[in-house]
């Protein structure tokens, strides 16, 4: 949608702003409503669909928070959920802006404000109603994330807002996602972008290792330290350190983590003296929300650390049209890297791409493409061409019985959970927190 075919609906406490916006946006649009009272926004939007509210976040002379920008946020999207809203405020507080984006505005701008770039956020707002968004991103940087699709048009506004802040990232998403191209493309779009980017796939670090590979040791702390080293924190000094599956840590490394976080400085191994540290973390897991907030297996307070913002990267079934797009980059990319000519995708290619639910996400899409250019004889993919790997499992997701039948989802839910415990009733109905006795009267009903 362009600018001047958009209806505008302004909600600001104070005339003069009403009367500029008003001025402004006339010329530019093709409708403009200002009101004053947030308080008729119900009956407003009740008559009419607007493409854009731009809502101011404090009113009635109280204190200057935002809570009442972002109350009037949720209840908009509550009663309008299609609709696109713009927050503005004189307060330019960057947590505030976040706590904005998280609860779905889709963009903040500080008073005053420059008409230029008003207009611009507006029209690149708008644009995404009619497309949702460019094939390629290149997000000021040399990493390009391919995507038009509408799931990752959401993660491509966040990353845009969040990366120039220091902000800590949370990034989400299964295994074969991308998580590293977002991290990456998070630091290339910060002012840190000229700094260290230092990545440790902390999962896979011992108890031992953890220490001395992410705080550094000096020489003599213990038998193989034959010199000092830094740690990944010193050597991220200011610039960026990504922790890749920060989900798979133990309580006693999270602790560790946490005391460095909360003080902002390290203390090598064998040493006294801490170290004073300049970072802007990003952390990565495969782990959702959900199970990370489970605090007999993560801390909860280290959440809230590393979780100002979170990126969730969706899985590449989720993606629609993406898929047609990253096959066709990584065909022509592996034509180029192996001296082949330009490879055209017969239907049956892309038909089998598309049954496919690729459990390995993006990275499983890439190989097989790989090995597609690899061992084609002709110019043109088929579905001859096209294997996938045996090593990937199909996501838990498209496993279980897919259906919103509350009896269907309660006997498929007891019969995954009686096999995950062997067919140990007294540990499924602890799990399922029923009595035995219930659990049996459950396995009746469904003749189990």
């Amino acid at each position: 949608m362009q600018l001047k075919d958009a209806h505008i609906l302004v909600i600001d406490d104070d005339e003069d702003v009403l009367t500029a916006l008003r001025l402004l946006l006339k010329p530019q649009v093709k409708q403009v409503v200002v009101e004053k009272n947030p308080n008729a926004l119900q009956a407003i939007l009740s008559k009419q669909d607007f493409d854009l509210v731009i809502l101011d976040m404090n009113y009635n002379g109280l204190v200057n928070t935002g809570n009442e920008g972002i109350f009037w946020l949720n209840k908009i999207k509550g009663w309008k959920p299609a609709t696109d809203v713009m927050l503005i405020t004189a307060y330019g507080d960057i947590d505030l802006a976040i706590r904005s984006l998280k609860e779905g505005a889709s963009d903040f701008l500080v008073k005053p404000w420059k008409n230029e770039k008003l207009l611009e956020s507006m029209a690149e707002i708008l644009a995404k109603k009619k497309k949702p968004g460019s094939q390629r991103i290149k997000l000021e940087s040399d990493t390009q994330i391919i995507g038009d699709s509408e799931p990752m048009q959401e993660v491509f506004v966040k990353l845009k807002k969040v990366a120039p802040t220091d902000a800590n990232v949370l990034i989400l998403g299964e295994n074969g996602t991308g998580k590293d191209l977002i991290a990456r493309s998070v630091h290339e779009n910060s002012l840190r972008k000229n700094q260290p980017f230092v990545k440790v796939d902390v999962g896979a670090l011992t108890e031992s290792l953890f220490e001395s590979e992410l705080f550094g040791y000096k020489k003599g702390a213990f038998t193989d330290a034959r010199e000092d080293r830094k740690g990944r924190f010193e050597a991220a000094h200011g610039g960026t350190l990504f922790l890749d599956e920060i989900g798979n840590i133990s309580l006693r490394q999270q602790a560790r983590l946490l005391t460095v976080l909360q003080n902002r400085q390290v203390t090598p191994l064998g040493s006294n003296e801490p170290v004073h540290i300049d970072i802007r973390l990003i952390c990565a897991t495969n782990i959702s929300l959900t199970d990370l907030a489970d605090e007999s297996k993560f801390r909860k307070d280290l959440i809230y650390r590393i979780n100002t913002v979170d990126l969730m990267i969706p899985p590449l079934r989720d993606r629609g049209t993406d898929l047609s797009l990253l096959a066709q980059y990584f065909v022509k990319s592996y034509a180029e890297k192996y001296g082949k000519a330009n490879f055209s995708l017969d239907s049956g290619f892309i038909k089998k791409l598309k049954e496919h639910a690729f459990p390995g996400n993006v990275r499983e899409l890439q190989y097989a493409l790989e090995r597609a250019v690899i061992m084609a004889e002709g110019s043109v993919l088929s579905a001859e061409d096209l294997a996938f790997s045996p090593i990937e499992q199909q996501p838990e997701t498209e496993l279980k019985l897919k259906t919103t039948n509350l009896d269907a989802v309660e006997k498929n839910t007891i019969l995954n959970v009686i096999e995950k415990n062997k067919g140990n009733i007294s540990k499924s109905a602890k799990e399922l927190g029923i009595t035995r006795t219930a659990l049996y009267r459950r396995l009746n009903k469904y003749d189990l």
